[in-house]
């Protein structure tokens, strides 16, 4: 069984991430940059600490970090920019980029501009209704309020509500695309609707719109996963013909599904926990489903100990819910002795998701009334 998903062909696009992702081949191929030591030095020179995903490679590669830290040493300091595509609930592994960005945001006291680009799943997803889109924006909007962002340095962008600002920008990037470009970078042909060929113009515009607002050119750093690269190479390649900055970018890699099958965390609802999960349901889940590196009996575990590198309990651990290394290593020597059973770490991963979500979902809560402080900013 685990051979057969180690032979798996890797496939990573904005909207479809299967097989085993190996990650030093995506570097080679997207063309990124790996973070090295010397990197990591000058980033923890302005955070004093450094986060535990970048310490744990979780983000692990990069786009002219170096540029966009050289602009703030000068006084010019970057602004933020993610996203979130909404088309269903908000699961861990949406949340692992948006932790790390609250962490930017807080260290470099920068502004974040977070687009909801309400039409993107709609237009790629055929079976996809606009009403339900927004359904599922107003739900996602609550869960980046939660992560505890700003209130008065974060603004939200959704394509739909701030259509007045965005396309007309959208169109000058537009102009400067073709068809071709678009077809090279995201595998799209002659029976792609117009409107996923557009789309990337959209999704584009937040990386200059807070230059063109504040009449300067403000230089842009965007976390993501990797998946989302395609993207931002076109936008690399756009904004200096229109006069502004390239936005430097940092990746992270993926949070896989529970079962342990190679990629990433999806909507699947049995191999996925959602940020309003109950604590049953959470331990159901990683009860039933968490992919072991354990043993086929205890008494083999005990003598042969497990494999932590490829438990799926360890990794979130290691990826999103230990940020304690010293925790994290005693863990890992233990699992890997054989003095932890994989119930035992399993427990350990429960305890901590419930405690994480139990917070999270009291301040989603909590954002139901402050959505218009981030919404109606151009009011």
């Amino acid at each position: 069984m685990k051979e057969k998903r180690e032979k798996k062909e890797m496939k990573v696009t904005p909207w479809n991430v299967s097989g085993k992702i190996d990650y030093e081949k995506l570097i080679r191929e997207f063309g990124v940059s790996k973070i090295n030591e010397e990197l990591l030095e000058r980033i923890k020179k302005h955070t004093k600490e450094l986060h535990f995903m970048l310490k744990r490679n979780v983000f692990f590669s990069h786009r002219d970090l170096n540029w966009i830290l050289n602009e703030y040493e000068k006084g010019n300091k970057f602004f933020l920019y993610t996203g979130r595509a909404p088309s269903g609930k908000v699961h861990l592994g949406h949340m692992m980029p948006w932790v790390f960005t609250k962490w930017l945001q807080d260290k470099f006291n920068a502004e974040l501009w977070f687009q909801f680009p309400d039409e993107e799943k709609f237009l790629f997803k055929q079976d996809l209704k606009f009403d339900d889109v927004q359904k599922s924006l107003k739900d996602n909007m609550l869960d980046v309020i939660a992560v505890g962002f700003n209130p008065k340095k974060t603004y939200f962008l959704v394509d739909t509500v701030h259509a007045n600002l965005m396309y007309k920008e959208a169109c000058k990037v537009a102009k400067k695309i073709t068809f071709s470009m678009v077809k090279a970078s995201f595998g799209l042909n002659e029976n792609s609707n117009i409107g996923e060929i557009f789309y990337t113009s959209m999704q584009t515009v937040p990386a200059f719109l807070p230059s063109i607002l504040k009449k300067k050119n403000i230089p842009c750093l965007i976390p993501y996963a990797i998946d989302q690269d395609p993207h931002f190479r076109l936008t690399r390649d756009i904004l200096p013909k229109l006069g502004y900055y390239k936005p430097a970018s940092i990746q992270c890699s993926f949070l896989p599904p529970l079962n342990g099958v190679s990629g990433k965390m999806s909507s699947s609802e049995q191999y996925s926990i959602f940020t309003t999960d109950s604590p049953k349901e959470v331990e159901t889940k990683i009860k039933k489903y968490a992919f072991s590196g354990g043993r086929d009996s205890i008494e083999e575990h005990r003598k042969k100990g497990g494999n932590p590198d490829i438990d799926v309990s360890f990794q979130y651990l290691r990826m999103l819910f230990e940020p304690n290394d010293e925790k994290l290593k005693k863990i890992y020597e233990e699992y890997k002795s054989g003095t932890m059973l994989t119930s035992e770490l399993k427990m350990i991963l429960i305890e901590k998701i419930n405690a994480f979500l139990k917070e999270h979902q009291r301040k989603r809560k909590l954002a139901e009334k402050q959505v218009g402080k981030f919404l109606n900013w151009d009011k």
